[in-house]
């Protein structure tokens, strides 16, 4: 168990705060790309507290500032893109990309008050359908050559939601691979041919079992934990009566994102963003090793259950998720339908918005959360000592670069083989895969 101040100390992001500190010193996602129309690039973004705008500016350049105009406070999201900035709609007032006022057009021209006068501005950056920021103090470290990163544009699709809960439970829930065996389970398989851009429908490997049958049959999960460059590598293996072993190979990606297997092909790289302290959205990259992502599916697939502009999940807790106690009898164990990010919604909102941790009672099959904690509560400490450069994922570019992966997939092996098969399963991807993915070790 916890203690409230060591709860409040891991799950608060508000600036000071120590989680909030630690989070801002990682570039975090901001927007989809997608939210930026060309017909009005200027959204409001809303992370870890802060109330900012995001626009581009006429030459194409994203910036990222404080939402509120430091004259007298109208919201400049609803600003005129003017002049290489953003122009306040109140009395003109001039704003760049990071925030530094040009121009005062209502005070006398001998006036130099608007060289005084910046707003909040942060540095940002496009990821493969993603806008990333960097939120803190000094230089941002360099982006790892992650898969979802250095797969080009047409193999990747990027897709957000919201969550009612803090950050924190939201990311847990993501590095607990006994949950799907009970909160995932389906009580009927459903045909795999009609699985693309969904989770846990596919055949497993080159197997003829279903993933939803093989999680319903091996609920309890031998689970191994490795620290690596990056965060966790998590093993989760399900020994068969046949004398075979299902491995299921996901990640933690420090601070606040994992890395799993979606499918056969796919694999998705998922951020946990929090809004506030009681609300955070998750933004995802999937990542195909096989075709072109086919996008409009994928995105006709997610739009039909998320109500825009805010990707609210049209399953929530106003209309209990769904819930139907007839399914749950014999379809799903939730009774909340197929989509999993509904399943995952409701046990991490009805956690409360802040779980309660000093409540708790952590098991073996927590071991992924365990060790998180423990990198979590130790790279916390170190940023309020001020080693940075410590942490996991804080170099430079060429340091960074060198870190690439993580492998997430799932394979079956004879019992005593596991430990390569999964090795040689993903190397095998990688060596057929078009886009030619780097090579990854696995010391």
């Amino acid at each position: 168990m916890m203690s409230t101040e060591q709860n409040e100390r891991i799950t608060l992001s508000g600036k000071g705060r120590p989680a909030g500190e630690l989070l801002r010193r990682y570039w975090q996602p901001v927007a989809l790309v997608d939210e930026l129309a060309p017909r009005r690039p200027v959204i409001p973004v809303k992370i870890m507290g802060e109330e900012l705008v995001l626009f581009r500016n006429v030459s194409g350049t994203l910036g990222l500032i404080g939402r509120f105009c430091p004259h007298r406070g109208a919201d400049l999201c609803y600003g005129r893109l003017e002049d290489g900035g953003l122009r306040c709609a109140f009395h003109g007032w001039l704003f760049d990309r990071a925030g530094q006022c040009l121009e005062q057009p209502a005070e006398p021209e001998t006036s130099r008050m608007f060289q005084r006068i910046k707003t909040v501005g942060y540095p940002v950056t496009e990821k493969n359908g993603i806008v990333f920021a960097y939120m803190g103090p000094g230089e941002p470290p360099g982006f790892a050559a992650f898969d979802c990163f250095t797969a080009p544009l047409e193999y990747t699709f990027a897709f957000k939601g919201w969550i009612e809960s803090n950050w924190l439970q939201a990311l847990e829930v993501g590095i607990d691979p006994a949950h799907a065996s009970f909160l995932h389970r389906y009580l009927e398989d459903e045909d795999p041919g009609k699985s693309y851009g969904k989770q846990f429908r596919d055949l497993v490997g080159d197997s003829e079992i279903p993933m939803t049958r093989l999680l319903r049959e091996y609920p309890r999960p031998e689970i191994n934990v490795e620290h690596t460059d990056y965060g966790l590598r998590i093993t989760t293996l399900r020994h068969m009566e046949n004398g075979k072993t299902h491995v299921r190979v996901t990640n933690q990606i420090f601070p606040a994102a994992i890395t799993i297997p979606l499918s056969n092909e796919m694999t998705i790289t998922q951020w946990h963003v929090p809004i506030d302290d009681y609300n955070c959205y998750w933004y995802a990259i999937f990542t195909s090793f096989g075709d072109k992502v086919d996008k409009d599916l994928m995105r006709r697939q997610r739009l039909a259950l998320y109500q825009l502009p805010d990707y609210v999940p049209n399953k929530n807790k106003r209309n209990n998720y769904g819930y139907d106690p007839a399914e749950q009898a014999v379809k799903t164990y939730t009774g909340m339908g197929l989509d999993i990010n509904v399943h995952d919604q409701w046990a991490v909102e009805s956690m409360g918005p802040i779980q309660d941790r000093t409540k708790e009672h952590l098991a073996k099959s927590d071991r992924a959360i365990v060790q998180y904690r423990k990198i979590l509560l130790s790279a916390i400490a170190q940023v309020s000592s001020g080693k940075v450069h410590d942490l996991p994922l804080r170099g430079d570019d060429a340091a960074c670069a060198s870190i690439k992966g993580p492998v997430a997939i799932d394979t079956i092996a004879r019992k005593e083989d596991w430990t390569i098969a999964w090795t040689e399963q993903d190397a095998q991807r990688r060596a057929a895969c078009a886009w030619q993915p780097s090579e990854v070790r696995m010391e």
